[in-house]
């Protein structure tokens, strides 16, 4: 199966044509966030003020990366649990996010967010922190550099690889590939 090349910021219409199970190489500006950041973004809103990005049509990535080594961008940027972010992904949604990329499964109010609001859910390789980063191109802290490695950065990535695992139409790989690969 080829690779489907992508930029950000997502449309709908990309969104709408993206299907479980295939392989993307993204490209553009992503934007980091763990639980830290959510949970300060929740607060923002809360207040009635913005985000530190504009989050229509934008993805966020999951990640904690590694302080880089002299001469990197970034160090080691592998993918971090996705559902720590699940009590927050609805809302950010429902603001215009498009797209999502860690690892592990999502909650149903998430799968419910993710279909009702035009989104999808990537897994980046797991344990495949130090190759994914040299798919990143530059990085710098965005917002609340006083969580270190759990700040908003803004990423810029080239052939960033992906896999949809959730798409708008309420397709999810894990439970497709439970269906066709599990054991009883």
């Amino acid at each position: 199966m080829p690779h489907i090349s992508l930029s950000t910021p997502l449309s709908d219409e990309v969104v709408e044509n993206l299907r479980i199970g295939q392989r993307v190489l993204l490209n553009g500006i992503l934007y980091t966030g763990r639980d830290a950041a959510h949970k300060k973004m929740m607060e923002l809103l809360d207040r009635g003020q913005e985000l530190p990005f504009p989050i229509k049509g934008q993805v966020i990535y999951y990640v904690g990366p590694a302080p880089a080594k002299p001469g990197q961008v970034i160090g080691s940027a592998g993918p971090t649990t996705s559902g720590r972010m699940d009590a927050y992904a609805p809302r950010l949604l429902a603001l215009g996010l498009k797209g999502m990329i860690g690892k592990g499964k999502r909650s149903p109010e998430v799968l419910k967010a993710i279909k009702q609001h035009k989104a999808v859910y990537f897994a980046a390789v797991g344990g495949a922190g130090a190759l994914i980063a040299r798919c990143i191109k530059s990085c710098r802290v965005l917002a609340y550099p006083e969580l270190g490695p759990e700040a908003i950065h803004e990423l810029v990535v080239e052939n960033f690889p992906l896999i949809v695992v959730n798409d708008s139409l309420g397709g999810d790989l894990y439970e497709e590939g439970v269906k066709i690969y599990g054991t009883r």
